[in-house]
């Protein structure tokens, strides 16, 4: 039996555990794999590439959009015009469905080209030793056990353990979003180390910024941290505010249409009416409570608020997003670049006693000028802090940073003497240093006191969540090499704190998204102090930081219970962010995320509204749902509003649709009962519903009270089950007075149907203007789009008895005296239902 059959390795906190035994249980000799047990382990492992399940063909994926309630509901009223022989009102309806479910299939395909995104980061390939010798192989011929060797500019092809390294720092800021480099070492982390301070672990994905390594390979594909993200990405996303919405409100359209539709034919077969006509007449009911229009009012609703947030410089990539938008309660950022700068600046320079120096500011400029290592963030803002005229000096020598010492001296010539300066972390600076300066320029021993002392400002330093580096000199006369041992006995000048400063305006930017409704929620890598600090910046109320450590030791009910509570989630690592904001939902809010890199994939996928910008990854920016032009959360607050406008003209469909249908439908059936007649013919009853929707096609244009838009709004099918009985009832009362004035007139059937037609429908349009809004209908000015759809189609009801084809559609004229009594049952109807509606949202809460 060959060994590899049987080969297993525990990668569970790898980096806690000692080499020799990663290389035993791994059986690999410290010199690399042979080529055969390469090959035979790439049989077991698998190629390390990011692979995943083969993708839904595209009929498969298109046919899955088509299985919602309403959609279903859709469906079948076409099916059911086309065998009344209404073509046209059936093409239309099956336009809006297919249109509807292309832009489903669109969003689901884009999933899979994030995931494609993901592959081709990662295509290149490695040095590796193989035969006891070094060799080029394509990246994903790696194995677990192989040894890697890596140099300056090269990504890490999998999740390895770092064997030996000179200077050697990775960038990895698309896997932690933080803008420091960090320093590697093979020194082992504590099992419990979060993912930023797990120094001896390379990440796939991240790449070398300088020096050299070897690295052990733990971990390819799929078991890497980079391909349990894309495992996420390639879940279905979860369910979002606004898809719950939708969904809930199709099964309340489908539990009254049924019933109503059921009860109806059951009651006039009883009554020996025509089976035919009373399945058709019944049929014809469950289109009439359908709203039809619905997907495309929300498709022309949406695409109004994008051309909105387009001005805004927000540029909306799935449509369904702007109505999660408007609805979002808890907006989560990463820190570094968006609410942050993402740029290291140089805080200011002070002396050994705490206070501001400019001594030791020319100093750090004078090392920072002079080092000739990698360019590294933190010497670039130094120098860019303030520039000092250094003509007068010169290089002479240089001992570059290295991992053992931690800092950086650089020799240079002053006039007639000689200058070393180093600067690098605080205790390593301190342990060179037996003096240390005062403020007034005079040197004294580093005693015992004056140690603590310093250590004190460094720690109160790092407590404002500042990096601190520390600074020191030495005379060395006419010196001009420089070694090692010169790093002693030197004085001890200064300290520099470092930071990466907020964004201008956006303490503003989070008051204001709180004045809307929207708690702000740090997610970040970077330490708590530091995290801490941002968010009092950014005026966070009474910050409360949960770190990586703790959230990983909770369950996911005890975080549930504490998540809205936390304002700051700190050392936090990428898995744990989607973890986080499936808590955030799971408490009930209706969460967004805003994040640029590979580690904000899996928490872009999971929330209700991801949101990315144009600098991002390429996979963060497919798997979001809005792009920012500019990475800044100013363009957010507009981008709020104009969802919540959205979703506020969307509401006032949904309301009109369901009360003035419900009321119109029910009575139609209850008259049915007990007139000789039907009420309406089927395809009169598709013509009024069509006539009715008409106008609202034009509710995108509409203007929206600004109470709607101060506070976030969702969903609530309670609420709107209230609304339709309330509101239906409302409108019943008056359609069974219009039934009593014409029956009781004793018109013709012909003239019956017109004059109920006629009342139907213009009171439905004019309705809408009263339950559009809270305030009363004549203080609530609606869009000029709106008033002239619905002058028009007032107009065009009016005129239909009286054409030559009205009696194909089975009207005949009406006498002018009945439409006066119309217009005065209409004008009651519309009082009535002003003061309904004033007592309705007194004791109903939206």
């Amino acid at each position: 039996m060959r060994l590899t059959e049987n080969l297993t390795h525990d990668t569970h906190a790898f980096w806690s555990i000692p080499i020799e035994q990663h290389l035993a249980k791994l059986h690999t000799p410290i010199q690399g794999l042979s080529s055969n047990e390469a090959q035979a382990r790439l049989k077991q492992y698998g190629v390390n590439r990011i692979n995943g399940k083969q993708p839904m063909h595209s009929w498969r994926l298109l046919c899955s959009q088509f299985n919602s309630p309403i959609i279903l509901i859709l469906l079948f009223a076409t099916s059911l015009s086309f065998s009344l022989n209404d073509s046209t009102d059936a093409l239309i309806i099956l336009g809006i469905v297919l249109v509807s479910g292309l832009l489903g299939f669109w969003q689901e395909k884009n999933a899979a080209n994030a995931v494609a995104k993901l592959l081709a980061l990662i295509k290149t390939s490695i040095g590796v030793l193989r035969d006891n010798k070094l060799c080029e192989i394509p990246s994903d011929a790696l194995v677990p056990g192989d040894v890697v060797i890596l140099k300056a500019g090269d990504i890490i092809p999998a999740d390895c353990l770092v064997l030996t390294a000179e200077h050697l720092f990775v960038d990895e800021a698309l896997l932690t979003g933080e803008s420091y480099p960090v320093e590697k070492t093979a020194e082992l982390r504590a099992k419990d180390a979060p993912l930023s301070q797990r120094s001896n672990v390379l990440w796939m994905g991240t790449h070398v910024q300088s020096g050299e390594a070897q690295a052990l390979v733990i971990s390819t594909g799929e078991n890497t941290e980079f391909g349990k993200l894309s495992k996420r990405l390639k879940l279905k996303a979860p369910e979002t505010e606004f898809e719950r919405g939708i969904r809930h409100f199709g099964y309340l359209l489908l539990e009254v249409t049924w019933l109503l539709v059921i009860l109806i034919f059951a009651l006039n077969v009883y009554l020996q009416k025509p089976v035919v006509d009373s399945f058709l007449f019944a049929l014809a009911l469950a289109i009439g409570l359908t709203p039809q229009l619905l997907p495309a009012v929300i498709s022309i609703n949406l695409a109004h608020g994008a051309k909105r947030m387009a001005e805004k410089k927000v540029i909306v990539k799935q449509l369904t997003a702007i109505e999660n938008f408007g609805s979002m309660t808890v907006l989560c950022s990463d820190k570094t670049g968006t609410l942050t700068e993402g740029k290291i600046q140089l805080s200011n320079a002070y002396g050994a006693d705490g206070e501001v120096s400019e001594k030791t500011a020319f100093y750090a400029y004078l090392n920072s000028f002079y080092e000739t290592g990698f360019n590294n963030p933190i010497d670039e803002a130094v120098r860019c802090f303030r520039r000092f005229n250094i003509s007068h000096c010169q290089k002479l020598a240089e001992i570059p940073y290295d991992f053992h010492r931690k800092r950086l001296s650089v020799l240079a010539s002053q006039t007639e003497r000689s200058l070393l300066v180093c600067k690098g972390a605080l205790t390593n600076v301190l342990a060179c240093c037996s003096q240390y300066e005062n403020a007034d320029g005079s040197v004294s021993a580093l005693s015992d006191t004056a140690r603590l002392s310093i250590l004190q400002h460094y720690e109160n330093f790092s407590t404002r969540g500042f990096r601190t580096l520390g600074i020191a000199y030495k005379q060395m006369n006419s010196q001009q090499r420089l070694s090692k041992d010169d790093e002693a006995n030197l004085c001890f000048l200064g300290f520099l704190t470092f930071f990466d400063p907020p964004k201008a305006h956006c303490a503003e930017t989070v008051a204001q998204l709180k004045q809307l409704g929207v708690t702000l929620k740090i997610i970040t890598g970077d330490n708590r102090l530091v995290a801490k600090t941002i968010s009092q910046q950014l005026g966070l109320p009474e910050t409360k930081i949960l770190c990586g450590a703790e959230l990983e030791q909770m369950s996911s009910n005890a975080l549930i219970n504490r998540v809205a509570d936390i304002t700051v989630f700190a050392e936090i690592d990428p898995n744990q962010k989607e973890r986080i904001i499936l808590a955030l939902k799971k408490a009930g809010s209706v969460v967004g995320y805003i994040g640029d890199g590979i580690n904000d994939i899996s928490a872009l996928h999971a929330a209700d509204v991801g949101i990315s910008v144009e600098s991002a990854a390429d996979a963060a920016k497919e798997t979001a749902q809005i792009v920012l032009l500019e990475k800044n959360l100013d363009v957010l607050v507009e981008g709020v509003k104009a969802g919540r406008i959205t979703f506020a003209n969307t509401l006032k469909y949904v309301f009109m649709a369901t009360s003035a249908n419900f009321g119109n439908m029910f009575s139609m059936a209850g008259a049915s009962l007990f007139l000789p007649f039907l009420p309406l013919l089927p395809k009169q009853i598709l013509l009024t519903n069509l006539l009715t929707d008409f106008p609202e096609m034009a509710i995108a244009s509409d203007q929206v009270d600004p109470e709607m838009i101060e506070q976030p709004k969702r969903w609530s099918v309670h609420f709107i089950r209230k609304f339709m009985i309330t509101f239906g009832v409302v409108s019943s009362v008056f359609d069974f007075l219009t039934f009593g004035l014409l029956y009781g007139l004793e018109v013709s059937t012909e003239q019956f149907r017109a004059g109920w037609f006629v009342e139907s429908v213009i009171s439905a349009a004019l309705i809408f203007f009263v339950i559009r809004s809270k305030r009363c209908f004549f203080t609530s000015k609606p869009s000029r789009y709106l008033l002239a759809a619905t002058l028009t189609v007032i107009a065009v009801t009016l005129v239909i008895p009286y054409l030559p084809f009205a009696q194909l559609i089975g009207f005949q004229p009406l006498p002018f005296s009945v439409l006066f009594y119309l217009c005065l049952i209409i004008l009651c109807y519309m009082a009535t239902t002003e003061f309904v509606k004033w007592v309705f949202y007194r004791y109903v809460k939206f």
